[in-house]
């Protein structure tokens, strides 16, 4: 399945638009990597622990996404856009969203 930000796909004409699709990750985030990254605040250098759970909800979330369309009958997800939020009272859950136009192309 072809998955891309653009709204056309260079070579392929889309033949069918199903409809947008979704997919949503809300991960927490635990205290070993809160003090990790706090470390890393204090004294420098990428929060390695948190940009490994943010690489694993992308990818979880446009995993998801694509199953979506594949119910859907589409073999391609073009426009994609992924979003990143916050949440909990305390800011240690992370939620990342993927969404896209599901497509027929040839």
């Amino acid at each position: 399945m072809i998955i891309t930000t653009t709204p056309t796909i260079e070579g392929k004409q889309i033949v069918e638009y199903k409809e947008i699709v979704f997919g949503e990750v809300v991960s927490g985030v635990n205290f070993l990597k809160d003090l990790s990254a706090g470390l890393r605040n204090i004294f420098g250098g990428r929060a390695g622990a948190y940009e490994g759970e943010l690489i694993q909800a992308r990818e979880d979330a446009i995993a998801e996404m694509k199953t979506r369309a594949q119910a859907l009958g589409a073999n391609a997800i073009v426009g994609v856009d992924t979003d990143y939020e916050v949440l909990g009272p305390d800011g240690n859950m992370l939620m990342v969203t993927a969404s896209g136009t599901a497509v027929v192309v040839k």
